[in-house]
């Protein structure tokens, strides 16, 4: 009995064996089934979501200790210190438009002329009035000559006791009245006269001249449409008919941080970077440093002038300005940060590591970088290229190849 009871526990049972065999291939499953989905969810919830984010362009890092260092860098635009929207001095019909966008002006140039028709009739006008007066005066001149000879000839007669005093005395009174109507007749004319001038003012006034020479930034307005220096009509009047700017006029404005403004000063050398142009590099040194701050960003305004002139230069342009110090000697070499300069708020820590995120199409890519020293709000960070574009303040959320929007920055 005792062997059979052996052989039976050596027994092995199919029903068994097939429920624990089966197990396994269950818990792979679902275990599987978890793994895809966490998968799914990881790459739906940063992928899914577009990002609304500002974006900079990394610069290339300073220059040695043998050339002027960066102190300070901050962005800023272009724009046009000269430059005015032409209108018409008076209200009138547009027959002629003659200015395209991007054509170049010169000063005193026709650029639209208006219907001119009444005022060509008040110049005629004014001129027959003028011709009027000035034969009147022609007539008054006569009548007077006449009078001082008839004086002198009644004089000469009371002298020779011929006539009475009387008649040389009214003969003396006639030629005084005269003189005083020709004196009011001159008057007259004059007055003519400068009606002539106004009305040849007015007629003036329905051409439009260039008031300096540039290049036509925009076209107001078309032949047909009524313009006026005021906005009168509503939307059925122009109030300009285009906008001239003096390229040669260019300068830069930055806006920089309250607490650097300490390191700028008037005359102070600079360096001017376009976003559109990552490596033209423009000297450029300050104008001036306006008086005043804005409280709501906490910056002053900065005036720069560019010392090179290129048609490349548009107002409104994006610009990154390095305002520098001049070379001091050294007794060592000191080597340049690597990498380049991008926002110090563009690099930040994800799982222990320091990164920036890349702008990549509509996408970011996650880099890994190796900060290195400040400079002001930029900061020196390894394994960025110059001319790439990184995003600044990255959100929390925001993983590698998560979808953006740029947010387009106004002035």
């Amino acid at each position: 009995m005792e062997n059979k009871d052996l052989l039976h526990q050596l027994r092995i049972d199919r029903g068994e064996r097939d429920e624990h065999s089966r197990a396994p291939i269950w818990i792979g499953a679902i275990v599987l089934l978890l793994v895809a989905a966490g998968a799914g969810a990881w790459w739906l919830l940063p992928h899914a979501k577009a990002f609304e984010v500002e974006v900079a362009t990394a610069a290339a890092a300073g220059s040695g200790a043998d050339g002027p260092a960066a102190v300070l860098q901050a962005t800023g635009y272009v724009t046009a210190r000269r430059q005015a929207t032409v209108s018409a001095q008076i209200t009138g019909t547009l027959t002629q438009v003659l200015i395209e966008e991007g054509e170049r002006v010169e000063a005193g140039q026709v650029l639209a002329t208006l219907e001119d028709t009444a005022q060509k009739a008040a110049l005629a006008q004014a001129q027959a009035g003028l011709r009027a007066a000035q034969a009147q005066l022609a007539q008054f001149q006569a009548q007077l000559a006449q009078s001082r000879r008839d004086l002198g000839r009644a004089e000469e007669l009371a002298a020779r006791k011929l006539v009475p005093a009387q008649a040389a005395e009214a003969a003396r009174t006639q030629v005084d009245t005269q003189s005083a109507q020709l004196e009011a007749q001159r008057k007259q004319v004059e007055v003519a006269d400068a009606g002539v001038r106004a009305a040849q003012v007015q007629l003036d006034y329905c051409t439009v001249r260039a008031p300096f020479s540039g290049v036509i930034t925009a076209k107001a307005a078309q032949v047909g449409e009524i313009v006026s220096p005021l906005s009168a009509g509503g939307g059925f009047t122009r109030t300009g008919v285009g906008t001239i700017v003096d390229m040669d006029s260019l300068e830069i404005e930055v806006d920089v941080t309250e607490s650097y403004i300490n390191r700028v000063q008037p005359k102070q050398p600079a360096q001017a970077v376009l976003d559109a142009y990552p490596d033209w590099k423009i000297p450029a040194h300050v104008i001036a440093i306006i008086p005043s701050a804005d409280r709501g960003k906490a910056t002053v305004k900065v005036r720069v002038a560019l010392e090179q002139k290129d048609p490349r230069l548009l107002p409104e342009m994006g610009v990154r300005v390095s305002f520098l110090e001049e070379a001091k000697p050294a007794t060592t070499e000191v080597a340049p940060p690597k990498g380049a300069l991008v926002p110090g708020s563009a690099i930040v820590r994800r799982e222990g590591k320091d990164v920036v995120f890349a702008v990549d199409g509509e996408r970011v890519r996650a880099r890994t970088v190796t900060p290195g020293p400040s400079f002001g709000d930029l900061r020196a960070a390894e394994g960025v290229a110059a001319g790439e574009r990184v995003v600044r303040e990255p959100p929390v959320a925001m993983a590698d190849g998560a979808k953006i929007e740029i947010k387009v920055s106004g002035k």
